[in-house]
């Protein structure tokens, strides 16, 4: 008679949870998004900046992402990517690099009472203590470095906190998922360089290499590591997406994932489209220097589409079912958001923009996740790698 008393107790709470879960609102998801930290891994906002001039303190019109909508979403720590695509060569790759960098500080010492640079995991919790956007700057591309370990260093100096190990094609030391493998992984300079970033404090990301590489890259990490805007390869095959082998091995190393807004990584239909824009990445661009070269890229961003992203076929529950997978491969402490807002053409319906991040909030509630998850993936999973990797 007990063990049926104690089996209708917990059919009774289940159902008494399920309905909580159901009766969820948007008022009660803002809620929750209002207390999270909100760390998102990965946006491209600083090209609108250099390219476009946007002025991120004002609502903009077009794009995903300001200042008033970052404090409406509730995403208070955003990753702000110096992204230089891979047809800047050599030392033209660092100059563009500093441009980005200047754009940054030039919104930093605009709005010095909205926004500042965080440098370290303590600068994060002070910064959105006191209300303020937290800016976490990294970079998308270790060509970038120029083959020089000193202007690695010099980036880290600048505050830069992370590094794509590659972007859309191989660089001189890894391989990238987007390109015909050449280096079978990292080579050995690009193992020096994973064992650079761990001394210095400097976070590897390894969206965008390819599996050899990523393997390769944990083999060496002896810190954790991040796949900042990426998603899960059982949606979705495009070699851009994670394996869940690779989220096995990702737990096992401590790292966190950031889960990818665009449509084509959460959703098979979708992703047919994706693969041919990414052929059309790969052609060589013209061998360009100086004003000639940033005139070729801001034609290039202008006719990416990103400043006025359209929906697919994915919605806010696909990226919620991303995160679940996630956690039932890897675990709750392995995974993030990194939406690559502002870098994507095509965006899920219902997270249109940075502002709509509390209808994720309401999927993951009504799915089950309490706040204490919720504040996990939505920022705490991330912060405790920056703790260990960069440090207080």
């Amino acid at each position: 008679m007990w063990e049926l008393r104690t089996g209708w107790l917990i059919s009774g709470l289940v159902l008494i949870l399920a309905g909580m879960s159901l009766g969820q609102t948007i008022e009660d998801a803002r809620r929750v998004q209002a207390s999270v930290l909100g760390i998102d891994s990965h946006n491209d906002t600083m090209q609108r900046v250099l390219i476009e001039g946007v002025d991120l303190g004002q609502r903009l019109q077009d794009g995903t992402i300001d200042l008033p909508r970052l404090q409406e979403g509730g995403m208070h720590a955003p990753f702000f990517a110096l992204w230089v695509p891979a047809y800047y060569r050599g030392a033209e790759a660092v100059r563009r690099t500093l441009d980005l960098r200047d754009a940054a500080q030039r919104v930093f010492d605009r709005y010095p009472d909205r926004i500042e640079q965080a440098t370290s995991a303590q600068d994060i919790e002070r910064i959105t203590g006191q209300k303020k956007i937290a800016a976490i700057l990294t970079i998308e591309g270790g060509h970038q470095i120029d083959d020089d370990l000193a202007v690695l260093r010099m980036y880290r100096r600048m505050g830069i906190l992370a590094m794509t190990l590659t972007h859309f094609k191989n660089n001189d030391w890894a391989d990238s998922s987007t390109d015909k493998p050449e280096h079978n992984g990292l080579t050995e300079f690009g193992k020096q360089v994973v064992r650079e970033m761990n001394a210095i404090g400097m976070m590897v990301d390894l969206s965008h290499v390819s599996d050899k590489t990523f393997y390769d890259a944990l083999a060496v990490s002896t810190k954790p590591v991040i796949v900042s805007h990426s998603s899960c390869y059982v949606y979705s095959d495009i070699p851009r997406n994670v394996k869940d082998d690779m989220l096995r091995a990702l737990a096992k190393n401590g790292g966190v994932i950031g889960v990818n807004f665009m449509p084509a990584f959460l959703k098979q239909e979708d992703a047919e489209a994706l693969k041919k824009a990414a052929a059309k990445m790969n052609q060589e661009a013209p061998m360009l220097t100086g004003a000639e070269l940033d005139k070729y890229a801001a034609k290039d961003h202008l006719e990416s589409g990103i400043a006025h992203p359209t929906t697919a076929n994915a919605t806010v529950e696909d990226v919620a079912t991303c995160i679940d997978h996630i956690v039932k491969v890897a675990g709750i402490d392995h995974v993030g958001i990194g939406s690559d807002f502002d870098g994507i053409p095509q965006v899920p319906i219902g997270l249109e923009d940075v502002s709509k991040m509390p209808n994720l909030t309401l999927a993951l509630m009504k799915r089950g996740y309490s706040e204490q998850d919720i504040r996990k993936i939505m920022g705490g999973n991330t912060l405790r790698v920056i703790r260990e990797v960069v440090g207080e």
